[in-house]
């Protein structure tokens, strides 16, 4: 059990440090720009980077001592892929009325993170059972909305077929597999099920890494992601 955990552990920092590299690539058009439809992907990976440290925390403590860190993991997790799925929706030419529709969704799901992170405190009492149950239920709408964005990415790479950008949806396809493979975890607490969730989620974020290097520092740097 102990060395299970620390795997757990590892993993999930690993994990964190990727995203947080992630980050730092994605946040150059936004630098460059100063547009706030470009905040969508740093600020997407970034909250998935943060759910991953919350994670790890988490798995320092008992093994069924449910905390509020449990929740807020939780939580921070699905708001990640809700901000990326939301950032593909709004990736289309920017206007003025949807620059405007963004800034507005951006701010209300903001709000909407800080008004649940607060009521976390109370759930944080709920018991294992009730957390398990939600697990599935946000594992289910994790899925939904990383296929989403893959469908996206991949609408995007037929019309406009470029060797890189078949790699996007791909890394989508593995987080929404990475979800999809939790789930029978939850269920019927498979360990082969969990293990492979993980080390699914580690080739996912390999491959966003490696499209985000080719893409800011490959021969044609490109903006695109």
């Amino acid at each position: 059990m102990v060395d299970t955990t620390l795997a757990r552990i590892i993993v999930e920092v690993v994990s964190a440090i990727i995203c947080f590299i992630l980050v730092r690539f994605m946040i150059k058009p936004y630098w460059l720009t100063r547009e706030s439809r470009y905040l969508g992907l740093p600020l997407g990976f970034g909250f998935l980077g943060a759910s991953y440290v919350l994670s790890g925390l988490a798995f320092s403590q008992p093994y069924y001592s449910l905390t509020v860190l449990s929740w807020l993991q939780l939580l921070v997790r699905t708001f990640a892929f809700v901000f990326l799925a939301t950032t593909y929706y709004f990736s289309k030419k920017p206007s003025k009325s949807t620059r405007l529709l963004w800034d507005t969704t951006l701010s209300l799901l903001a709000v909407a993170l800080f008004t649940l992170i607060l009521l976390l405190f109370n759930a944080s009492q709920s018991s294992l059972e009730n957390y398990d149950n939600a697990q599935v239920y946000i594992r289910v709408f994790n899925v939904f909305c990383l296929f989403y964005v893959a469908i996206h990415t991949l609408r995007s790479h037929i019309r406009k077929p470029d060797p890189a950008t078949i790699w996007i949806p791909l890394g989508f396809i593995l987080l929404g597999i990475s979800q999809y493979s939790l789930l029978f975890f939850y269920i019927d607490r498979s360990l082969a099920a969990f293990t492979g969730a993980l080390v699914i989620r580690l080739m996912a974020l390999a491959v966003f890494l490696s499209v985000s290097y080719r893409t800011f520092y490959g021969p044609e740097k490109k903006m695109d992601t």
